[in-house]
């Protein structure tokens, strides 16, 4: 069976940090494009970071700029969203999402991945995020 799985959210401060993971079983993750999405209550659901295959092109949406870091390691068959100074308005349940057509925009000069549900192969079931004190 063909999934992804997220995990480690939970409760947290505000101010607090928080490493979420996702795994894929029966599939491999390193020819898939790997994107973090979030969807708070009443809000529709919205694109967080994104990474290429080889992890070479990363991005951000404006509201994680700085506080948030993508990262993969296709040996573990994984990718890492670590949350930094998290705040009330990150609460929300945060999916993680496979691709293999993403397309790219410009950031900066350099290209990067557009973020978003364009081509997604395959959506875990997403996993809680709460940031209140």
């Amino acid at each position: 069976q063909l999934q992804l799985v997220e995990s480690g959210g939970g409760l947290v401060q505000p101010g607090g940090s928080l490493r979420l993971s996702c795994a894929a079983s029966g599939f491999t993750l390193d020819t898939y494009a790997i994107g973090w999405f979030r969807q708070a209550p009443g809000k529709e659901r919205e694109g967080v970071s994104c990474i290429t295959s080889s992890g070479g092109r990363i991005n951000y949406a404006d509201s994680v700029k700085g506080r948030f870091t993508i990262s993969r390691d296709n040996a573990k068959n994984t990718v890492y969203l670590q949350m930094n100074s998290l705040r009330p308005e990150d609460t929300a349940v945060y999916y993680c999402a496979a691709n293999t057509r993403v397309r790219f925009t410009v950031v900066g000069g350099s290209l990067a991945p557009i973020c978003d549900h364009y081509g997604i192969d395959y959506w875990g079931k997403g996993t809680l995020v709460t940031v209140s004190s």
